[in-house]
């Protein structure tokens, strides 16, 4: 179905409007959304696209004097159905959608849904027949009565096997076993049924056939088996998004502000335009619109990408929707225990290098899940632990020797520090200056830089890269009674990068201790509300953390005060750090590195609501997403200098005499956002 929009500005917003919709339209449903708004429509559903049968409908959409109008229309077609110019509705603070219309079968996010028709032997339509659906992992069971045309649904189901079974008397009970819902599926099931005692049974053991022909979106299932199975670099499950045809890969993204991950491009769209759903909850970071940290694979059960024209409910972002699954307990014990070991003791030298890589990494843990009350109560729960060590990368810089520091600059000048021989600019003769002249503040700064015996200044050093990750996954399942489902799920991920600082050399730190924590808890409720009508409620929390801090790195706090610099102010709040930069020389400390914090908390309310009516399905919902962050970043506010080549043609020996090519210091960046959605 597709959806045109047509309308006139009016007062900053629109007075009225046209919408044209066009399907295999079937039947209409009337009503009004009574908000701020007053809309009148008629609805036209479809139930099933390869109808052939196209008509339009038209809706007329007129706006009251209110100015705050809250109603809107998901994903207008760019073009009018007869031309003419298109408007958008457009509000900056527009956050629920309250309309949705779909061909497809509507139905919670996390979950998938069964339909299908019953006949006879004949091909004769059978109303009137009990249609139960048992998950064959836990005992819940849905139940739906076929209409008039034989057709029935159940949607809202959560993903695993399933065993389908049709009874109506007078006929042999239908049993089909085989079904394997997956992650946003649409099964079709069709049921024929043979005459004879409801006692007997008539068995079936195939798989039901996956053929989507209710939804207008293109997409793609990574099942567990691939989830588990593949071999992935350091276990990220982000990764996997790429096996899909239209996925592109865009390199690892673990900025100053972000829990490491992976940018994608889906379908032609931007890096960050995806929508990533975990378990029917938002998971996407309010700061870069990437997504938060996945479930580790034997925590995942199995996730859908889809894009180009995907349902209303994945319309936050333009270019496609990543639904992810975390495994449920079930009525056996099942678990497992895990270690991966990358060592370069396992390993052979790459023919290019010097050595051999010198990664460390262990990624250990389990997971287990069972029942508590047997087809009741249920639970899941993991654990991985990742310890990444690695050989100190080596680096190199110049430091003041004693011989420049009394004054001679002739070796250091020369061939045997440099390819071409230099000549300090006038009034410095013969490659010498007079250590009178030297700044006490610069030489104050040389007390705190390691000491050389190499006639050039070099001094080698390495910087640490470390990482300890801790990661916890937690689900608890309740099936209610037969209308009635709740579950919750918890996960924590806990990564701490300790500064690199070697303990001894200042040169070797760009960055203090960093921590990223991330809570995430989503609440479902499943609740069929009566026949054919289904709704499904989903709670989310996401809380971020993340900041570094100079506390506990042992590095040697001075601020430029401290080295006897006058007239810079040094903020009591930020950390004390000697940012110096020198041409062909050294430089402490880095801006990205210096002490900040990016937190944000989102909270996300949605309801969809199915309404099964015949051979036809109405889908409806809001979903409300706040998203709150707070950013302050030091980096601007810490006081540095650069020296270069201006003065004297030698960085160091500008440094020497205090002579910087450039200061910079401002105000902390810090600032409040909020958005609601």
């Amino acid at each position: 179905m597709s959806a045109n929009f047509n309308g006139s500005p009016k007062n900053g917003g629109f007075d009225a409007a046209d919408v044209y919709f066009t399907g295999g339209l079937s039947e209409f449903f009337r009503g009004r959304c009574r908000r701020s708004c007053a809309i009148d429509f008629a609805l036209a559903v479809s139930s099933d696209l390869t109808n052939p049968n196209l008509e339009q409908l038209h809706l007329r959409v007129r706006r009251k004097q209110s100015r705050s109008c809250q109603c809107g229309f998901f994903e207008p077609s760019p073009f009018p159905p007869h031309g003419g110019d298109m408007k958008r509705i457009d509000q900056g603070f527009l956050g629920v959608v309250f309309v949705v219309l779909t061909c497809a079968g509507a139905f919670g996010q996390s979950t998938a849904q069964i339909n299908g028709r019953v006949t006879d032997q004949t091909g004769a339509v059978l109303p009137g027949v009990e249609v139960t659906a048992t998950q064959t992992a836990t005992g819940a069971a849905r139940t739906a009565v076929t209409d008039e045309t034989g057709s029935y649904t159940l949607p809202t189901l959560p993903v695993g096997p399933y065993r389908l079974e049709g009874a109506l008397p007078g006929f042999r009970t239908y049993a089909q076993t085989g079904i394997i819902l997956q992650v946003g599926s649409n099964t079709t099931v069709n049921v024929v049924m043979e005459v004879g005692q409801v006692a007997e049974t008539v068995k079936v053991e195939a798989n039901a056939a996956l053929v989507e022909t209710r939804t207008t979106s293109v997409g793609q299932v990574i099942d567990n088996q691939r989830v588990l199975e593949l071999p992935l670099n350091a276990r990220q499950v982000t990764e996997l998004i790429v096996l899909s045809g239209a996925a592109i890969g865009g390199g690892a993204q673990a900025t100053n502000r972000n829990y490491p991950t992976q940018s994608i491009s889906l379908g032609g769209g931007l890096n960050n335009g995806l929508t990533y759903r975990l378990d029917g909850g938002t998971h996407n970071d309010p700061f870069n619109n990437l997504n938060l940290p996945l479930p580790f694979p034997d925590a995942l059960q199995e996730f859908k990408i889809e894009t180009s024209a995907a349902p209303a409910q994945y319309g936050e972002h333009s270019s496609g929707a990543v639904n992810l699954v975390t495994k449920s307990g079930t009525n056996q014990f099942h678990g497992d225990l895990f270690e991966f070991v990358r060592n370069s003791v396992f390993n052979a030298r790459n023919a290019f290098a010097v050595s051999k890589d010198g990664l460390k990494r262990n990624q250990f843990g389990g997971v287990l899940g069972g029942p508590i009350l047997k087809n009741k109560l249920f639970f899941f729960g993991g654990y991985q632990g990742t310890i990444e060590r690695s050989q100190p990368t080596e680096f190199r810089s110049f430091v003041p020797t004693a011989q420049m520091l009394a004054g001679d600059f002739t070796t250091v000048s020369s061939t045997a520090c440099r390819a071409t021989p230099l000549t300090l600019k006038a009034p410095f003769a013969g490659n010498k200056i007079d250590p009178a002249k030297f700044s006490p503040q610069a030489l104050n700064m040389v007390k705190l830089l390691p000491t050389t015996t190499d006639p050039c200044g070099e001094v080698r050093y390495g910087r640490l890269s470390n990482d300890n990750e801790h990661v916890v996954a937690s689900k608890f399942d309740y099936q209610w009674s037969q209308k009635h489902s709740l579950f919750g799920r918890y996960q924590l991920n806990d990564l701490f990068n300790p500064t690199d600082y070697d303990g001894r050399n200042i040169l070797s730190s760009t960055q203090g201790n960093y921590y990223r924590r991330i809570h995430s808890f989503v609440l479902g409720d499943t609740y069929l509300i009566g026949a054919g009508i289904v709704s499904s409620f989903r709670g989310t929390l996401n809380r971020v953390t993340s900041f570094k801090t100079m506390d506990g790195t042992g590095f040697p706090l001075t601020s430029f005060g401290d080295l006897g610099v006058k007239g810079i102010y040094q903020d009591p709040d930020i950390a004390k750090v000697p940012q110096v930069s020198v041409n062909n020389g050294f430089s402490i400390h880095s801006a990205p590195g210096l002490p900040g914090f990016t937190n944000s908390t989102v909270f996300q309310f949605s309801e969809d609501v199915s309404v099964v009516k015949g051979a036809h399905q109405i889908g409806f919902g809001a979903d409300f997403i706040n998203r709150r962050m707070n950013v302050k970043a030091t980096s601007h506010a810490t006081p540095n200098y650069a020296f270069d080549l201006i003065f004297t043609g030698l960085g160091l020996g500008d440094f020497l005499l205090g002579l910087p090519s450039q200061f910079n210091q401002g105000l902390p960046n810090a600032f409040y956002f909020r958005q609601n959605y």
